[in-house]
């Protein structure tokens, strides 16, 4: 517990580790909400593309400035990308490549650019060039505070983007062609939209680089994705995934003197992306499942009422009782056994020795509510082998069947 108490205080009180920690936070709070446009426009891409295009940007503004400041190289990177992205945007317009081609190709070319400038600099032999390679795979612990200032204000100029605009991104994001009629200027907001999200890869490039900075535009948006369907609280989500990412990896990484900072951001972002595809409540693998299964049980319970009335009646007593055998032979293929318990405990059905099975007067009651809902949905009988439907929580059994 003392160690804990120790540690958590070493965040405020160590320069290196709180430095690093805000700047991860930064990053991954604006990639992620920036991310959510571009994920939502099925634009994940362009952050890979924009982040390897941002390295010729970095290297030509260290040779005309000669400084590494970090306002300068951000510039630079965020001239380059958004050069790039607008090169994207022309090849798709005026050609008929389509556009992931157009993102494979803008990547390797400006990314090949960017490596032969940074290898020339490289061999020139001035001490001043040292450090620029860190913006390949990122160097999150050399960050000093002028950094996160420089970050911190790069990104508050997007956020404020996208307050300024955000009913405009919203429509653009889910129907362009409706913004356009009602006279919004789609292609000058495709514009800005892609240079908020160019903005986002220049943010972390010196805190993850550019081979892993798409994936911290991409994982915090499609983790946030999974809880919701609005995008105001969806863009939120992913900020506060992205920030809980960024201090997270920060954070295990100091732990240990061979753990990365940027690949272990990133690694705790895909985490993020797990847990919300497993457990999310509506869309979580784990949910459907369980809703797969609690229906697979009512279609069982329900066609199991229904054989157990249809056959008594032929008797003229709904409470009836049958030889087990007759019932598996009136619905093939389902488990009658295991869900005749299930309604003996529900009071619906009893056994009376010997494999006989009758319902109970509540039971009698319940099938011929279900036979009329049925029957309401233009269904002769129940279904017999529930196995064979599709299945989906958010719709009653009865439609599904239907």
């Amino acid at each position: 517990m003392d160690s804990l108490f120790d540690f958590l205080l070493l965040i405020f009180t160590d320069y290196t580790l709180r430095t690093v920690t805000l700047g991860a936070m930064i990053l991954g709070l604006v990639s992620g909400l920036l991310g959510s446009f571009a994920v939502l426009r099925k634009q994940s891409l362009l952050g890979d593309a924009m982040s390897h295009a941002a390295l010729p940007g970095v290297v030509i503004a260290f040779i005309l400035t000669g400084s590494k400041a970090p306002l300068v190289l951000m510039l630079g990177a965020l001239a380059a990308g958004w050069l790039g992205a607008l090169l994207v945007q022309l090849v798709v317009d005026q050609t008929r490549i389509p556009q992931d081609s157009v993102l494979g190709i803008v990547l390797a070319v400006f990314f090949g650019v960017g490596l032969v400038l940074l290898t020339w600099v490289q061999r020139q032999g001035s001490a001043n060039q040292s450090g620029l390679d860190t913006f390949l795979f990122g160097r999150a612990a050399a960050l000093v505070m002028r950094d996160v200032w420089a970050m911190a204000g790069v990104g508050g100029a997007g956020l404020l983007l996208v307050g300024l605009f955000w009913k405009e991104f919203k429509l653009l994001s889910f129907d362009p062609d409706f913004a356009a009629t009602l006279g919004f200027p789609v292609g000058l907001l495709n514009v800005l939209l892609t240079t908020l999200i160019v903005v986002a890869v220049v943010v972390g490039l010196q805190t993850v680089g550019v081979v892993l900075m798409s994936a911290m535009i991409v994982a915090p948006a499609a983790g946030a994705r999974q809880w919701t369907d609005r995008l105001d609280r969806m863009v939120l989500l992913a900020a506060l995934f992205g920030a809980l990412a960024g201090m997270s990896g920060a954070l295990i990484s100091s732990l240990s003197r061979g753990l990365p900072t940027g690949p272990m951001v990133v690694l705790c972002a895909s985490l993020l992306v797990g847990i919300s595809l497993l457990f999310a409540p509506n869309r979580g693998l784990v949910g459907a499942w369980l809703r797969q299964q609690r229906n697979h049980r009512q279609l069982r319970r329900s066609a199991v009422l229904e054989a157990l009335y249809g056959l008594a009646l032929s008797h003229g007593d709904a409470t009836h009782a049958h030889q087990l055998g007759a019932v598996r032979a009136a619905i093939p293929g389902v488990d009658v056994r295991r869900t005749l318990a299930a309604l003996e405990s529900d009071g619906l059905a009893r056994g009376h020795g010997g494999d006989l099975w009758g319902l109970t007067p509540a039971g009698a009651e319940e099938a011929q509510r279900e036979l009329h809902r049925f029957e309401r949905h233009g269904l002769d009988e129940l279904p017999t082998r529930p196995s064979s439907y599709p299945f989906s929580a958010e719709i009653d059994p009865a439609e599904v069947v239907k």
